[in-house]
């Protein structure tokens, strides 16, 4: 299991040292401009920025992920600058982040309906990640992105 721990000013440094691998560097933002965004707000005033630091079953730092909601939506809740760091990738950390951030979505905002998130068409590696843990395509282009959703099973 990852531990979503909140980036603070105990652990961003260590979280601005995170590194994915070169040829995935065009596929996510730095962590600092991920951080950048809790104060800018670019997707407006509603929206609420939470970034986390990722943290394994050791409390090494594995990566990050900025979790955006829009809590007047039932739709609007985004999982942003999603990173596991290079030496960390291909040890199923991946898969229970996202698992994570789905079960505090699904704990902090029970009205929320799905989790969403945009994808670089040619990342490969993290489409099929994404497709296996029940995110799909939704037609949809943000920022010249593919935009993905998971759609939260319902009680009953």
């Amino acid at each position: 299991m990852i531990k979503l721990i909140p980036t603070t000013k105990e652990n961003w440094k260590e979280a601005l040292a995170l590194k994915v691998q070169t040829h995935q560097i065009h596929y996510v933002p730095p962590v600092a401009v991920s951080l950048a965004k809790v104060h800018i707000r670019p997707d407006g005033d509603e929206n609420e920025y939470l970034p986390f630091c990722l943290y394994n079953p050791e409390n090494r730092l594995v990566g990050f992920v900025m979790i955006t909601v829009d809590q007047t939506t039932t739709w609007s809740y985004w999982m942003n600058g999603f990173l596991i760091d290079r030496d960390y990738q291909g040890k199923g950390y991946g898969k229970a982040a996202i698992d994570s951030v789905i079960r505090y979505i699904r704990g902090n905002y029970p009205h929320s309906k799905c989790l969403n998130l945009t994808v670089c068409s040619d990342n490969k590696t993290a489409r099929r990640l994404y497709e296996k843990v029940g995110f799909f395509e939704t037609g949809e282009v943000y920022d010249n992105e593919i935009v993905y959703r998971y759609v939260f099973k319902t009680d009953g």
